[in-house]
């Protein structure tokens, strides 16, 4: 994994002998946040604010990490900052003495209005972003490429009001996560980072954590089916993934799928009814769940976090890490440009992972 720092970036031991705050939206970034402070942080300096999002099984993940988090010292606040026209601004009012106290932020999601708000109150802070999935890729290469920030599956062309209302939020964020001469942003992360600009500290996770706290798990024979939400964020079509996902299963002989968070409950009874499979929607992010165990010999996915993060949560163990491509053919024809290209760098980039043909 790369790492560049700016002249004057602090030395590693440095970066942790500060009193933390971490904003948190979902159970992954808070896993990343625990990884985090695993390598060094003492964790009664952590404050993690869970920034509370609205679809239930998220915030039913996010309760059980909240959980891990207080076990290992932490402590964690519980903030329902959607509840309403005025949450927003309330959390803020909320949030700015502990910003104010903290030495150092860590975020897990930089595409994010909320917490890009957050960050117009953070000054000259030393800055962590932990990781939220294969954005935190295209959060880098944008820093370095000077774009604004916006998520790959996003349409191109022209802003609509709301972006153009926030687009002076957006920018003064982005002018927060950019390094200077004085400050360096760390990038906590096991993507591959292939452009990072001079200052940004990139550091490795290697979920030393998570394989120290479960596992190893036991193993059953045939595949798990990892689930993905493409179809929900209207890049895949519904019918071709329902078809994708049978062929695998059938050739495979996979045994159960693991829901992603944001599945609907209907495509869900649908897949079921199409494949036979067991669908579990698990209670904490996957990595646990597969280093926990059971789990099987073969675990298949789409492109998504999970090829790059499975083989290093279930290091040594005998699992085999299989990743499935998505066809030109099944995305849908509103999807974004940068939909097909994103999601192929997305598995050409994996390490560890056995490329399967995608089924016909």
């Amino acid at each position: 994994m790369p790492r560049t720092s700016g002249e004057r970036a602090p030395r590693r031991r440095d970066l942790r002998a500060q009193r933390a705050i971490a904003f948190v939206e979902s159970p992954v970034q808070l896993l990343n946040v625990l990884e985090w402070a695993g390598t060094g942080t003492r964790a009664d300096d952590l404050t993690v604010v869970v920034l509370s999002p609205t679809d239930p099984m998220s915030r039913g993940q996010l309760r059980r990490m909240a959980e891990l988090a207080r076990d290992q010292g932490c402590t964690v606040r519980w903030q329902e900052a959607r509840g309403g026209a005025g949450a927003p601004l309330k959390t803020v009012r909320q949030l700015a003495p502990l910003l104010h106290r903290a030495g150092r932020i860590v975020i897990g999601d930089p595409f994010s209005r909320y917490v890009q708000l957050l960050l117009t109150m953070a000054g000259g802070k030393w800055l962590t972003v932990v990781d939220d999935g294969t954005a935190t890729m295209e959060f880098v290469g944008q820093l370095a490429r000077g774009e604004r920030l916006v998520r790959w599956h996003r349409r191109g062309g022209a802003r609509g009001p709301r972006e153009l209302a926030l687009a002076p939020v957006t920018a003064a964020a982005r002018r927060r996560l950019t390094p200077t001469a004085a400050r360096s942003v760390e990038v906590f992360t096991s993507m591959p980072v292939r452009e990072a600009p001079a200052g940004i500290d990139v550091t490795e996770n290697s979920f030393a954590w998570t394989r120290a706290t479960f596992g190893p798990p036991k193993l059953l024979d045939g595949a798990d089916l990892v689930g993905t939400s493409l179809v929900e964020t209207g890049v895949v079509d519904e019918a071709r993934y329902t078809e994708a996902v049978k062929a695998l299963a059938r050739e495979h002989r996979a045994i159960r799928y693991f829901a992603h968070r944001r599945e609907h409950v209907d495509k869900l009874h649908a897949l079921h009814a199409a494949t036979g499979l067991e669908i579990v929607r698990p209670d904490l992010p996957l990595e646990l769940i597969a280093r926990r165990g059971p789990t099987s010999r073969t675990i298949l996915s789409f492109p998504s976090t999970v090829v790059h993060t499975l083989p290093l949560a279930l290091a040594g163990t005998g699992v085999r890490v299989a990743v499935c491509d998505i066809a030109p053919e099944w995305l849908k024809a509103g999807a974004s440009p940068r939909a097909q290209g994103f999601l192929s760098g997305v598995t050409d980039a994996a390490k560890n992972v056995h490329r399967l043909a995608g089924p016909a």
